[in-house]
């Protein structure tokens, strides 16, 4: 069964499991077996970007990188929905879907040759537009502690996350070429010279699409999440999520790539696996390495390449700010 109809089937399962929690009560029932349920609706807005970098030095006179994609500068504004079922005082179950558009941002794109030790021979910009971005969490906890004289709760929980991005990149536009893209050929068997580029190459029309990636990822999520009670009237919420489990499929096509040559295969397909960290919070807070008064996910992954071109290297970084 493929992973997308195990999720559909998760997801009615836990609905089926919310459905008979609507009716109401006919009798008294012990606090300690009553069940609640809360609906929220949310959001959070991000900053980020995503990069992937592929190694296919072991044929010359490829480098390493053999070539860099950086999707940077996004704005997402994710709208959230969530649905709690409790049991009793000590446990949950919770489910989040969320998604956006994302706006704006610029696709930078590195090719290297060995002869430039490490720096790009070609370099282009793209306008990254049609990218967007949803998720679906769905984890089980229970209650850990309760803080002293009433003041909050710890919980933790485990669960699931189906996570599915897509970046759209249009028109190319030339930055740079360097000597070595000029004059190396790559396809040294077929007749004349075929470069990497050609100084002051001609743009592509941003009404054309250049290079489309999609990543799902789908991840095992444990964590622990607290809330505090500052006054009558104030308190604070936050949350650490750590993925020791994750498992993705990359699949990235460049659609103005000639089909001859030493790169003619348009598409990339990449699995992988890794590990993730998440803090978010509301409030006065820190999490590592992110700054005060944001939350953060970032994550690193060891993917290989199913068509044996070489190692390839994935990294995800988003800042954002929770206003749920």
């Amino acid at each position: 069964m493929k992973p997308l109809n195990l999720i559909v089937s998760f997801l009615l399962v836990v609905i089926l499991a919310f459905a008979p929690v609507s009716r109401g009560f006919t009798e008294e029932v012990s606090p300690n077996k009553r069940v609640k349920v809360e609906l929220g609706l949310g959001t959070w807005i991000s900053v980020g970007d995503t990069r992937w970098s592929h190694d296919a030095s072991t044929s010359f006179p490829l480098g390493n990188p053999t070539s860099r994609l950086i999707y940077t500068d996004h704005s997402v504004n994710v709208v959230e929905f969530t649905a709690k079922l409790s049991v009793g005082p000590r446990f949950f179950g919770r489910l989040n879907v969320g998604g956006a558009g994302i706006g704006g941002g610029r696709l930078v794109d590195d090719d290297f040759l060995s002869p430039d030790r490490g720096s790009p021979s070609l370099r282009t910009h793209s306008d990254i537009d049609g990218a967007s971005l949803w998720y679906v969490n769905a984890d089980v906890g229970t209650r850990l502690t309760n803080l002293p004289n009433g003041r909050g709760t710890v919980d933790g929980f485990v669960g699931f996350q189906y996570w599915r991005q897509k970046h759209e990149a249009y028109g190319v536009r030339q930055i740079h070429c360097s000597a070595a893209g000029t004059a190396v050929d790559l396809d040294p068997i077929s007749p004349g010279v075929d470069p990497l580029c050609a100084p002051g190459g001609a743009p592509v029309s941003n009404a054309v699409l250049a290079i489309s990636n999609t990543s799902p990822w789908y991840s095992l999520r444990t964590g622990v999440q607290g809330e505090y009670h500052v006054t009558r009237w104030l308190s604070g919420h936050g949350s650490a999520v750590l993925k020791p489990i994750n498992l993705f499929t990359n699949e990235d096509t460049h659609h103005l790539r000639v089909v001859t040559g030493e790169l003619q295969d348009p598409e990339l397909h990449h699995d992988g696996s890794g590990i993730w960290s998440r803090c978010r919070y509301r409030g006065e807070a820190v999490c590592d390495k992110v700054p005060r008064g944001t939350g953060g996910l970032s994550g690193l992954v060891e993917p290989h390449d199913r068509r044996n071109m070489g190692k390839s290297r994935g990294e995800r970084t988003i800042q954002f700010v929770s206003t749920d």
